[in-house]
């Protein structure tokens, strides 16, 4: 009986293997084939100065000379957004209100995502025992992406009726205001451009998310749509502990024809200046103050810091802001991954329209349990 009943056990869990290995095949065939670019777009890497080669102009030929040049790219970039503060690793969620939903729960919660300002934002973990792979979702508020909002953005409901922990987060107070992202030490005399400012408060969010008993720490992944992809871009570029990301149609690089949406040169974006601020939601670049200018002028794009990526995976969703042809800035880091010995690493899929829809956001969610599960 002992010898039966043990078989009966090898059996189940052999079954359950087979069953994990046929949808992690499904979620590879749904997600496959935006990991190709179109003929007409492999291998061309446009004007785009190569992160390839060093500053100086010496070429990266090895992984070890990899690891050199994405330190200085991070370096250089840090140089010029303003350095960060120290990342605050010893806090914990305060949790303000729970309520049940469905079959998670919803947590309001409160920490500082700066060293002099506290944010509040949901975090929402799925029924069931273990440790679980976890999301944070960004937006101009938090309501959105927990299902409050408009159709086709609620990423952490969506998420978490997927088995992860997700933390949704939004700059609630700059919205209303109008001045929408984050200004360290304040708005007056920020240090940082409010873009990387943003993205480092995603990072402390992920240190603060890591300590959540529900979650695997190693695996925290980040999305955002428009803004929220802007800042979800930064984060996980300037951050490597995200484990992955999907960038939903920010705007992957500088381009003054795609209008507002695309809008680095704002100065809550890497046009900083002190208020008051004038012309602001222009549609191109012209009379940007800050540093927005100044990278245009010396040929810094943010494909170098996709570049940072590496060996990491992102998807970007693409819609009116980032269309097709965004492979070829994609390349570059395509080309680095293929250096370090790996392959499927970067990935776009397309859609006619700015705003995310369901299609594009399976993608998106397939993409997560795939790399994440």
């Amino acid at each position: 009986m002992k010898r039966k009943g043990g078989c009966i056990v090898l059996l189940c869990i052999m079954f359950v293997h087979v069953i994990a290995q046929d949808h992690k095949s499904e979620l590879w065939n749904m997600i496959q084939p935006y990991f190709t670019p179109p003929l007409e777009f492999q291998c061309v890497y446009g004007d785009y100065r190569s992160p390839r080669l060093f500053y100086n102009g010496d070429s990266v030929r090895t992984a070890e000379d990899w690891g050199k040049r994405a330190r200085e790219i991070r370096a250089k970039w840090m140089e010029m957004m303003g350095e960060w503060p120290p990342i605050l690793t010893d806090q914990t969620f305060e949790i303000i209100e729970t309520e049940k939903r469905e079959d998670f729960t919803q947590h309001l919660v409160r920490f500082y995502w700066t060293p002099n300002q506290q944010t509040e934002g949901y975090l929402l973990i799925p029924d069931g025992e273990g440790a679980k792979p976890a999301v944070i979702t960004l937006f101009y508020e938090p309501e959105t992406a927990i299902g409050n909002g408009k159709p086709d953005r609620d990423f952490a409901y969506q998420l978490t009726k997927r088995g992860f922990v997700t933390l949704s987060l939004g700059t609630t107070e700059t919205t209303r205001n109008g001045t929408y992202s984050l200004y360290y030490p304040g708005i007056e005399n920020a240090t940082l451009q409010p873009l990387s400012a943003l993205a480092y408060a995603a990072a402390n969010a992920l240190e603060a998310l890591a300590k959540v008993e529900d979650v695997t720490p190693g695996r925290i992944g980040v999305m955002g749509h428009s803004y929220g992809g802007k800042w979800a871009m930064f984060a996980s570029c300037l951050y490597p502990k995200f484990a992955c990301a999907v960038w939903n149609d920010p705007g992957i690089v500088f381009d003054e024809t795609k209008g507002a949406n695309v809008n680095y040169w704002e100065p809550w974006y890497l046009g900083y200046y002190p208020p008051p601020w004038t012309d602001t939601w222009s549609n191109t670049g012209e009379g940007g103050k800050g540093l927005y200018p100044k990278l245009r002028s010396q040929g810094y794009d943010l494909h170098e810091l996709h570049a940072l990526m590496a060996p990491r995976p992102f998807l970007v969703s693409g819609g009116s802001s980032d269309p097709v042809e965004r492979w070829i800035p994609l390349n570059h880091t395509v080309a680095i991954n293929k250096l370090l010995g790996y392959e499927h690493r970067v990935a776009m899929n397309n859609r006619p329209d700015h705003s995310p829809n369901k299609k594009s956001n399976q993608i998106a969610y397939a993409f997560f349990e795939y790399f994440l599960k």
